[in-house]
């Protein structure tokens, strides 16, 4: 299966680094042709342009700056998504490639009265996604209600790929973890993937 991994932390040493390692080495032993996708270590700009937010409606999105990431996501059967949770969300640079990559005519399709959308990622079988936070799971699951996991799988996939298999892994206090909890979370990537 061809396999994009999305990561998104901008130190060398980090969590998810260390995350993104053993998950390409137990996706590779499982088989999938794994291509990564590094959005700090790429440069990649996060900020949606005039020019692109204005063709949102039009005939044609203006794809010149991200054509070969749209081309990218549009061929893969897997796509995992490797990131901090920051203040409940995205980092930036990641919320950016959502706005820029998942664009109309490519991931949807906006429908001609306005009404609900139409998804295009019909390629997209299967959505992993691994995500620290340094808060304790009760207050991302009971206070806040988990709204990463709600905009992955229910606005997103919800919207562009209503038949892909959605899997996500959090790891929570990840700023006073022990190693034997991190490679206990390391086992359940490798029993979950």
């Amino acid at each position: 299966m061809n396999c994009l991994v999305v990561v998104a932390h901008p130190l060398e040493n980090s969590l998810c680094k260390y995350l993104t390692e053993k998950t390409i080495t137990h996706l590779k032993k499982k088989g999938y042709q794994v291509t990564v996708k590094d959005l700090y270590n790429e440069g990649f700009n996060p900020v949606l342009s005039k020019a692109e937010r204005e063709s949102y409606y039009q005939n044609m999105f203006d794809d010149h700056q991200v054509n070969s990431d749209i081309k990218q996501l549009k061929q893969v059967e897997c796509l995992v998504l490797i990131f901090p949770t920051w203040w409940f969300s995205f980092p930036a640079i990641l919320k950016g490639w959502f706005d820029r990559v998942w664009a109309p005519g490519h991931a949807y399709e906006h429908a001609s009265d306005y009404g609900p959308i139409k998804q295009c990622l019909n390629n997209l079988k299967e959505m992993k996604v691994i995500t620290t936070l340094g808060s304790p799971w009760w207050v991302d699951a009971f206070v806040l209600r988990k709204p990463v996991k709600k905009i992955l799988k229910l606005a997103l996939l919800g919207a562009c790929a209503t038949n892909c298999k959605f899997k996500m892994l959090s790891l929570y206090n990840s700023e006073k973890l022990s190693k034997e909890k991190i490679n206990k979370f390391v086992d359940r990537i490798e029993s979950n993937f």
